[in-house]
């Protein structure tokens, strides 16, 4: 069984995750009044990071447990305190990063409305990834990462 306390050492083996920078996470329940809504535990070590993205489906709320780290958004990077909450829009308002320049470990709170399918762009990368809780015609989860032209020949 799980350990849903936000400040427990214990974490569950962590998912497959392309956050980036060896994340350890851990999942916590999602809300029965909406099944929509999740929320995960981030830790992220001295050197680690979340890379540059924005989500066209996922709403996301970021709070800083513990630590000070780093965010990138589009209006600059910025340290963030502990306790302080940051509100992530759909689309490229929303984009973010995070990362840990701290000789101690960060632990931060991230809620999101975990829809299906969702899109999310990763504009550092050159990448948009395609993905869905469902199984696709490959009979596995569907995760596709679209690699756009570097020239930038793709941009609209």
């Amino acid at each position: 069984m799980s350990d849903n306390n936000i400040w427990s050492d214990v974490w569950d083996p962590a998912e497959e995750d392309w956050s980036g920078g060896g994340v350890v996470s851990k999942r916590l329940p999602r809300a029965t009044e909406n099944p929509g809504l999740g929320a995960t535990v981030y830790e992220l070590d001295p050197g680690d990071f979340v890379v540059y993205h924005f989500h066209h489906a996922w709403e996301e709320l970021l709070v800083v447990l513990r630590g000070t780290p780093t965010l990138r958004t589009p209006a600059g990077e910025r340290r963030l305190e502990e306790g302080e909450s940051v509100y992530f829009p759909l689309g490229r308002d929303g984009a973010h990063a995070m990362k840990n320049e701290t000789d101690a470990p960060v632990r931060v709170l991230m809620a999101s409305t975990i829809s299906s399918p969702e899109v999310c762009e990763y504009p550092d990368l050159r990448q948009i990834t395609a993905q869905a809780r469902t199984g696709s015609m490959t009979s596995e989860r569907l995760w596709l990462i679209h690699d756009v032209d570097p020239k930038g020949d793709n941009d609209a």
